[in-house]
C-alpha cells in the first residue's frame, strides 16, 4: 500500500481519522505546500484488522429505514425476545 499524502491543515481537521488509518497499517506522509514534511506511521502491526476504509466514511444506521418506525419491535425480534 502506497503512502497517503495530507496537508497539515487536513490533518489537523480529521487528527482522529489520520490516527485511525496508521493504526490500521498506512503510513501517511504530511505535506506543508505539497511538500512532505513528517511521516506518520503506525506505531506496532496491529493485532486486529481494521480495513483500509477506517476513518474515510460516516457511519451508517444499523437498522435500515424500512422499519417504518418500528425501531424497537425490530430490535426485540433481532434479539429473539419476541
Amino acid at each position: 500500500m502506497d503512502p497517503k499524502e495530507i496537508s497539515i491543515q487536513d490533518l489537523k481537521a480529521g487528527l482522529s481519522a489520520a490516527i485511525a488509518e496508521a493504526e490500521s497499517g498506512r503510513t501517511l506522509v504530511i505535506t506543508r505546500h505539497h511538500a512532505p514534511v513528517a511521516r506518520l506511521t503506525p506505531a506496532d502491526p496491529p493485532s486486529v484488522h481494521r480495513g483500509t476504509a477506517v476513518g474515510t466514511s460516516r457511519l451508517r444506521p444499523a437498522i435500515k429505514r424500512g422499519t417504518a418506525g418500528r425501531y424497537l419491535e425490530v430490535l426485540a425480534e433481532d434479539r429473539g425476545e419476541r
